[in-house]
């Protein structure tokens, strides 16, 4: 009897999750099966878990808030960042996890070590990784167009720019948590700013897979180390697994069943 999982959100007919999951099930021999579902509302979000018999979900957006409303039991990380983007069924209940930030930080150690980040944008993203990576021991400092979203950044300690007086200082990365350059050419910052902002800086980073992004494109041409938001998915992917299968594998066993699929 095989266990069913699927990843929610709207749009989601781009996710990758399901080829990524299904080559691990195959290769690990483990009974289960991946596949996706547009969720229109998020208030559906448990009912609809239920209704479709799965044993966990992978949410993306724009359910992680809903996804995290939903559960009975939340990881202490994922109750501070407010955002679900895993859900495992045991023993009845709805456990939540967020796997991005924890997995956008086993992807960065692979770059080298790093002490300090600058984070660019203010949204759902930037607030889990602004609080996983300190807790890293990171130092972080946020950069957003207008003052609005960061105030809650203030409040939580983080040093915070806008773009209205932002002067560059060495940080070891730049994290693009912005969708510039997605659907267009555009970058995230204004040219002169992002081109101070990457002169200092030692690596870069995009939460966007599937593109090349003018972000990556600016990194490339001064010869930084980087990657995109594959990578992102990829880790974040290894340890929504490991929950989906209580544990059976070690990560690195995970990881070498999932990496292939980066290629297909």
């Amino acid at each position: 009897m095989h266990e069913l999982f699927a990843v929610f959100g709207n749009p989601v007919h781009h996710s990758k999750s399901p080829l990524m999951h299904n080559l691990a099930f195959r290769t690990l021999g483990y009974p289960g099966c991946y596949t996706r579902w547009r969720l229109e509302e998020g208030a559906k979000l448990r009912e609809t878990f239920l209704a479709l018999g799965l044993k966990g979900i992978n949410i993306t957006v724009p359910h992680k808030e809903a996804a995290f409303e939903a559960a009975d039991i939340v990881e202490p990380f994922a109750a501070e960042v407010r955002a679900v983007n895993t859900l495992v069924l045991e023993n009845g209940k709805l456990h939540g996890y967020n796997t991005d930030a924890p997995g956008f930080y086993r992807a960065l150690q692979r770059l080298g070590e790093v002490r300090s980040a600058l984070i660019v944008g203010a949204g759902g993203t930037a607030r889990a990784l602004a609080l996983y990576l300190r807790s890293r021991g990171i130092e972080i400092d946020v950069v957003n167009r207008s003052a609005g979203r960061l105030t809650w950044f203030e409040a939580e300690g983080f040093v915070c720019h806008t773009w209205d007086g932002f002067e560059a200082k060495a940080h070891d990365v730049v994290i693009n948590t912005t969708s510039a350059g997605l659907e267009d050419e555009s970058l995230p910052m204004p040219k002169a700013l992002l081109d101070a902002a990457l002169d200092n800086a030692s690596y870069a980073v995009d939460v966007i897979y599937g593109k090349e992004t003018p972000f990556l494109k600016e990194a490339a041409r001064r010869g930084l180390p980087r990657f995109d938001g594959s990578q992102m998915l990829l880790q974040q992917g290894i340890i929504a697994f490991d929950h989906f299968t209580g544990h059976r594998y070690g990560l690195e066993e995970i990881e070498t069943a999932m990496r292939p699929f980066l290629n297909l």
